[in-house]
């Protein structure tokens, strides 16, 4: 059984998604505050995290951020934050993804469902490694080794690195891309690929700013390529 935090400070809204994810037999942990949250994720093991950005201590993005510090469970932010520099920024930050307030019930839970099969390590890669002078990733077991040090990537880092390593050196269209490890109510969401990709950049490219391995096609796609000629 999957647990899942929530964090929120409404009370009405707490209740209604705890009720609703219990009802699909998730536990759930709730928390009011960002101190909380951080306490349940140091406390006990959680599976992912629902996050809203508007907390009465810590903001919820300086949660994000510390959460990133220790761990890689996924992260769903809520905000009523519609601004897209907001989501940016949670997203460039170590959020999954992200959901506008007001929703619907259904599309959270939907969204939940598949960062939690990011999340899951379980089941076999169908590339067990890919190798660059650089850096190498092993998918089987999802250990990242960059110059000599193991680096740490998030459930949907190495889920986009994955989509990408099955096609080594090929063109991954930005819509393949974002249906693949978003799900298929995803296609024109390219600022999250964009996030992602700066984000990798600068966790293995010796260079993030002349990027030599993950390679982006203007409109059109991503390529993970060994090494460039």
């Amino acid at each position: 059984m999957s647990t899942v935090l929530v964090v929120d400070d409404e009370p009405h809204l707490l209740r209604t998604l705890a009720i609703n994810l219990r009802a699909r037999d998730y536990a759930v942990e709730t928390a009011g505050d960002g101190r909380s949250a951080l306490q349940a994720l140091h406390d006990g093991s959680i599976d992912l995290v629902v996050l809203d950005l508007g907390l009465p201590d810590l903001d919820g993005v300086e949660v994000l951020r510390r959460l990133r510090q220790s761990f890689d469970v996924p992260v769903i932010v809520l905000s009523a934050r519609t601004d897209s520099v907001d989501k940016v920024e949670a997203l460039d930050l170590g959020a999954d993804d992200y959901v506008t307030k007001p929703f619907a019930m259904d599309e959270l839970l939907a969204r939940i469902r598949v960062a939690l099969r990011r999340g899951e390590s379980g089941s076999p890669s169908t590339v067990p490694t890919f190798a660059a002078a650089h850096f190498t990733l092993d998918f089987a077991e999802r250990r990242a080794v960059v110059a000599g040090s193991e680096v740490r990537l998030t459930p949907t880092e190495w889920s986009l690195l994955e989509v990408l390593a099955r096609h080594p050196g090929h063109l991954v269209s930005q819509r393949d891309l974002l249906r693949e490890v978003w799900g298929p109510g995803y296609g024109r969401e390219s600022n999250y690929l964009r996030v992602y990709a700066n984000q990798l950049r600068r966790k293995l490219e010796p260079d993030p700013t002349r990027p030599r391995h993950l390679l982006t096609e203007p409109g059109q796609g991503y390529r993970l390529v060994a090494a460039q000629g």
